[in-house]
């Protein structure tokens, strides 16, 4: 079985309902995270050393325990991406123009608004709100994209694609955001200092391990095996070990801050407002955008997840190398995962349900072509 919703190949019958198209461990989905979500504050709660305990953990400012989580989960899902395709995928122009549009210009600056608006006299949050706005996803996005059933190779071509502006344009873009541009405003800005070693190191731990070892071992077991035995097997054999990494992923990262989150719960409050406003604004911008220039489906839930989705895992380690690991700016980071989780996994219920609405068109040319 997949972790992918097991959508109708049959479209005369007509669209079912969301829930009737997925197995049965995708159905209760909403309600695994939920309890890894509980989980992670509730060990952070009767542990309140556990942040500063899974914090110390770290090689070169990586998280280790974050890294295991993140390999398991990404590591089926870049074995199983069809890379022969990959470069066509980065042939399209105009999507990859889109993407680098939402996620390098309009996100940054649309996170960077939002928290002005909500957090004007919480500097120390503000300035989490905002290193999460900066760091484009490179990680859970792959999960998102493929429940929701859109295209993974345009995913893999993006998230790469994302993971080398990240590397040269991070650490400028958080000086920009936090000093330069609210100097210009007349705004006090933020010292920081972001090294691009670390964000490449990050980088490089969280996709980089999963895309060279996802690819080798399709390259040599296509080989040996063939392409059928592959995908019937491995990958069907491998495929939940996306499900355990990703809820241990949300348990290590609600653990964190566990104890402050539910010991301060108005001013987590305050730091959902602007996530909140931040990944349903993006969301919908880039789907419904995407939906008017005629994308497939694929391609606008492609585009969708990865504009709305962010490195909350890089951001986390920005903010707690720069400013602690019990500072205003850890605390608004980690917040991030627990709005987007639910959040991000709300739009995918929502991508499926538009899937026979709004992009029957689109949906019905590529089954005559096919």
């Amino acid at each position: 079985m997949s972790m992918m919703p097991k959508l109708d190949q049959q479209p005369a019958a007509g669209p079912r309902t969301v829930a009737g198209r997925l197995s049965t461990v995708d159905r209760f989905l909403p309600l695994w995270i939920l309890l890894a979500m509980v989980a992670g504050l509730t060990l952070g709660r009767l542990w309140p050393g556990v942040g500063n305990a899974i914090g110390r953990w770290q090689i070169q400012q990586v998280s280790v325990p974050i890294a295991i989580g993140l390999l398991l989960m990404m590591y089926p899902i870049l074995a199983r991406v069809r890379y022969e395709r990959v470069t066509r995928a980065a042939q399209d122009w105009r999507m990859l123009g889109a993407s680098l549009l939402m996620n390098w210009v309009v996100g940054p600056a649309f996170m960077f608004a939002l928290a002005w608006l909500f957090l004007p006299d919480q500097p120390a949050l503000r300035t989490g709100v905002i290193l999460v706005g900066l760091a484009r996803c490179i990680a859970m996005v792959l999960v998102w994209n493929q429940l929701a059933s859109g295209d993974e190779e345009y995913a893999a071509v993006l998230v790469a694609l994302n993971a080398l502006f990240q590397i040269v344009a991070y650490a400028g873009l958080a000086v920009f955001y936090l000093s330069v541009l609210p100097g210009w405003l007349g705004l006090p800005g933020q010292s920081i200092s972001v090294s691009a070693g670390a964000v490449a190191a990050s980088v490089a731990v969280f996709l980089g391990v999963p895309l060279v070892a996802g690819l080798a071992t399709q390259i040599t077991l296509v080989r040996r095996m063939g392409r059928a035995w592959y995908e019937s097997n491995f990958v069907r054999r491998t495929c939940r070990l996306t499900l355990i990494g990703l809820l241990f992923t949300i348990v290590i990262m609600f653990a964190l801050q566990g104890h402050t989150i539910t010991t301060t719960p108005l001013t987590v409050v305050r730091v959902i407002f602007p996530l909140l406003a931040y990944f349903a604004g993006m969301f919908a911008l880039a789907f419904l955008g995407a939906w008017s220039l005629s994308f497939s489906y694929e391609k606008a839930t492609t585009l969708a997840f990865t504009a709305a989705s962010n490195d909350f895992e890089l951001a986390i380690a920005v903010a707690v190398t720069v400013f602690g690991v019990q500072s205003g700016q850890a605390l608004a980071s980690v917040v991030g995962p627990l709005v987007e989780v639910p959040v991000l996994l709300a739009f995918v219920y929502v991508a499926l349900w538009t899937r026979h609405r709004l992009f029957a068109r689109t949906t019905g040319q590529q089954q005559e072509a096919a």
